[in-house]
């Protein structure tokens, strides 16, 4: 059963059809789901530099990273969420070790399970 809804969207500009005015409130919630998308899965808690070059930086480098883990993960069958990964990778950083052997140093076994006590 389909149901008419009648939506109202504010705007200042009144030269513009309500179909435009429909479809850039649509382009602007992809943006914000984007933006939310970004503070969820890429953990940036704040930009070091200010300018639009730094931010938009900053973020392409915190999706590389991103997709490199996922890479990882698929490549080496790692279990494990891509937030614990990056859990894992963020406390051994400096550590120079094989990377499955840092997620089973780190309490966890290839298949995902714990084998802490």
């Amino acid at each position: 059963m389909q149901q008419k809804v009648r939506l109202v969207f504010l705007t200042n500009d009144f030269s513009l059809p309500a179909l435009m005015i429909t479809d850039l409130y649509k382009g602007r919630w992809q943006i914000e789901l984007f933006f939310k998308w970004i503070k969820q899965h890429l953990r940036i808690k704040a930009f070091y530099g200010t300018s639009a070059n730094a931010v938009k930086t900053q973020i392409w480098i915190a999706i590389c990273v991103y997709l490199l883990v996922a890479i990882t993960k698929k490549r080496l069958k790692i279990e494990q969420s891509l937030y614990t990964i990056l859990q894992i990778l963020s406390v051994s950083v400096f550590e120079k070790m094989p990377l499955l052997q840092a997620f089973q140093s780190a309490g966890h076994s290839k298949e995902g399970g714990n084998i802490c006590k």
